[in-house]
């Protein structure tokens, strides 16, 4: 008798355990998903389909009261209180079978519903016990709203929607949370018999079937007789509805980088609507000018998030490239880096904010930086050669600091394109060398505006910083508002760039809340005669700007737009000469206290002014002066004594140049123009190439020659007799 007992526990043992193992820990493990975005809200920003071509949405938690009341009452009124099978409506189902002659009605509960939808059989009357079983196993494991859940999730609704959700947004283009009651009743009647009957096939069928549901919800109390009447005049859908598509580039890149997720961005989606029409409207108006594609970031400042994203704009609009994520894709960064350098350069003391630069024709090793307007202007300062986007001045600048540095710098600032070595980049890094994207860009000069106003300020300092975001509020605005005259009027620090051949244009800005990036161009990299940062992405950038709330008034570092001035104890204070903005050195006539970054007393001293016959003058040198005199009437040239140093300068080439001389259309060779700057212009200078007299030359000294390749040594000698040489080879 006891091994009786013995084995009827050890059957019973197996079966418990055997009913107890049945479920699958995942029921849907391997169903794919549609990719769904939005935004931080949870709002729909847009979604792709599953793997399979469906619209099914990620399982959700929890499920509306409304589509909750509704299918509970037309699937399963007992749903609440059956352990998974109710026996009464299988007697019941069976009995109606019996009646028609052929299988009419399943009696399947919600949760055999859920099993059968994870298991994809047949419909036999095996498997609907097998079924049944795993249902009441179910129940054990899950609670009544999370079964709930798994069905609105899983339950096809015509076609290739699957799920409340998908059904929702494709049905009536809303989440299923803002469903009415007409809506509700129409998605919990569809899983019925979606292929058969949904709104594009047999809708008066779907429409009675509606109705009676909503009938039976008004004899259970839950809805009272007008919401039922007005439910029930609610018309059915019509076709499918696209679903939202907002950040759509967002949308492409998670649908790649997490397929079959549900993910929550930092877009904030009516500010996002905003965008995306400004964006839609100046890419149709830059269209007609051949600027086929635009991109526009904004970033939070205090955050670091970005709150809009257009990766391209008018998507609609047919053209190559439409589809290219312009935002996330490298190019040529023109002179959007320039605001770093300064900085960087003020931060250690290798310059002060108005340090006088040279502007002249230069040559460094075979590069020969050019200004935008093919212009000179010998000596300028140092902040009006960052609002003015220099060229020449900005690679003195690099030289000075150091291209590996520099290259450092940028790649712990969050510049992600820099993947070659910086001897490959050279000093034309500074000047578009160098490819970036739009959104490190933007997050960069969000930087810029977050460390200025965070208690450790790095990596840059504070008075640094102060002087580089305040002499970006000096360029120019494309709507020529000044700023002086409207105290009101909303202050970004901004920056253009434009690349080379005139394929990109740039305009990137911050204030102490937000920053706005913004890129024109063609996405397939043709150039258009005229395009710039500042006339082609500058209105575009001020236009979002004009978007956002006005600057938060709780700050200790800015005033509405306004940058506050550092505190005692963030720079110290210098003499600074009024003319060279260097260090003011004992000659200099006039003086400036300025506070200074830390750093700023390692700088030199004033190198232009000296002691002349008694009194204090301010001399360039001569290359840099005979550029800086056409624009400075006020400038008293030197003229210096018989054989004094300094009287001739050669401004191209420069001492130890590589020069190549490029052949004309016809063949032709023209050669090279050497170029000389004297401090008296009308004094004859005699030309000697390797010894061999030249030409000659008065007031304009320049000279064409065609030296052979090699190594070659030019000399002039003024009637003064003071003599210059300097060596230089033709490649």
């Amino acid at each position: 008798m006891s091994g009786r007992k013995t084995i009827i526990y050890g059957i019973l043992a197996v079966l418990l355990s055997g009913y107890l193992f049945c479920l699958p820990r995942d029921l849907f493990k391997d169903t794919s998903y549609s990719t769904v975005v939005t935004d931080y809200r949870g709002e729909l920003l847009g979604a792709r389909t599953a793997s399979d071509g469906q619209w099914r949405f990620p399982p959700v938690d929890s499920v509306p009261s409304k589509y909750a009341e509704a299918v509970i009452r037309f699937e399963d009124r007992h749903f609440r209180h059956h352990p998974g099978v109710n026996p009464v409506s299988i007697l019941r189902a069976l009995r109606d079978n019996i009646r028609a002659g052929h299988i009419s009605s399943g009696g399947s509960t919600l949760t055999m519903q859920v099993i059968r939808l994870s298991r994809g059989r047949e419909r036999t009357l095996w498997q609907k016990m097998v079924e049944a079983v795993l249902a009441t196993r179910a129940e054990l494991r899950y609670s009544k709203d999370e079964i709930l859940a798994l069905y609105a999730s899983h339950a096809p609704f015509g076609g290739n929607v699957v799920g409340l959700e998908a059904a929702s947004w494709r049905y009536f283009g809303r989440p299923p949370q803002d469903l009415s009651w007409g809506e509700a009743a129409t998605l919990a009647v569809l899983p019925n018999s979606p292929s058969s009957m949904h709104p594009g096939k047999n809708r008066e069928r779907l429409l009675q079937k509606r109705n009676r549901l909503l009938h039976g919800l008004l004899e259970d109390g839950v809805i009272d007789e007008a919401t039922c009447d007005l439910a029930c005049e609610e018309p059915l859908p019509d076709s499918p509805s696209p679903l939202p598509s907002y950040a759509s580039s967002l949308t492409e890149y998670w649908c790649k980088a997490a397929p079959g997720q549900r993910i929550r961005t930092s877009i904030r989606l009516p500010l996002q609507k905003q965008v995306d029409a400004v964006a839609d409207r100046w890419s149709d108006e830059l269209d007609r000018g051949g600027v086929s594609d635009l991109a526009v970031v904004v970033m939070d400042v205090h955050s670091g998030e970005t709150i809009a994203y257009v990766g391209n704009a008018s998507p609609y609009r047919q053209r190559a490239g439409a589809q290219v994520d312009i935002a996330s894709a490298p190019r040529s960064t023109g002179s959007i880096l320039k605001p770093l350098l300064y900085c960087a350069l003020l931060d250690e003391g290798g310059m002060l904010p108005r340090t006088l630069l040279p502007d002249i024709p230069v040559n460094f090793g075979g590069f020969s930086p050019q200004n935008f307007d093919m212009q000179f202007s010998g000596a300028v300062h140092a902040d009006e050669a960052l609002t003015r986007s220099l060229n020449v001045p900005a690679v003195y600048m690099l030289r000075e600091y150091g291209v590996a540095k520099f290259y450092g710098l940028l790649r712990r600032l969050g510049m992600s394109t820099l993947t070659r070595d910086p001897s490959v980049y050279g000093l034309s890094l500074i000047l578009g060398g160098a490819e970036g994207k739009l959104k490190d860009m933007t997050a960069i000069y969000a930087g810029m505006s977050k460390a200025y106003q965070s208690e450790t300020c790095e990596p840059f300092g504070r008075t640094a910083l102060y002087y580089t975001l305040s002499a970006l509020q000096e360029l120019g605005r494309p709507d020529e508002l000044d700023l002086r005259m409207v105290r009101s009027a909303r202050r970004v620090s901004w920056k253009t760039g434009t690349s080379y051949g005139f394929r990109d244009a740039w305009a990137i800005g911050t204030d102490p809340d937000y920053a706005v990036g913004v890129w024109a161009g063609n996405a397939m990299g043709r150039g258009v005669s005229g395009l710039t940062g500042g006339r082609t992405a500058g209105p575009v950038m001020f236009d979002v700007f004009n978007l956002l709330p006005p600057a938060s008034a709780d700050n200790a570092y800015a005033q509405g737009s306004r940058f506050l001035e550092p505190v005692d104890g963030e720079y110290i204070r210098a003499a600074v000469c009024r003319e060279s903005g260097h260090l003011a050195c004992l000659w200099c006539s006039e003086k400036d206290t300025l506070m200074l970054p830390p750093n700023a007393l390692r700088s030199e001293s004033c190198p232009y002014h000296r002691e002349v016959d008694g009194q204090s003058r301010f001399l360039l040198p001569p290359s840099m002066e005979w550029y800086y005199r056409q624009n400075h009437p006020e400038y008293k040239a030197y003229t210096p004594s018989r054989g004094e140093a300094a009287v001739m300068e050669f401004i191209y080439p420069s001492p130890g140049a590589d020069i190549s001389i490029p052949r004309q259309l016809d063949g032709s060779i023209r050669g090279v123009v050497f170029n000389l700057a004297h401090r008296n212009p009308d004094k004859t200078v005699w030309w000697h190439l390797d010894n061999e007299y030249a030409g000659e030359t008065k007031y304009l000294h320049q000279l064409t020659l065609t030296p052979s390749p090699g190594r070659h040594t030019i000399t002039v000698v003024d009637s003064d007799a003071n003599t210059l040489s300097i060596s230089f080879t033709i490649e």
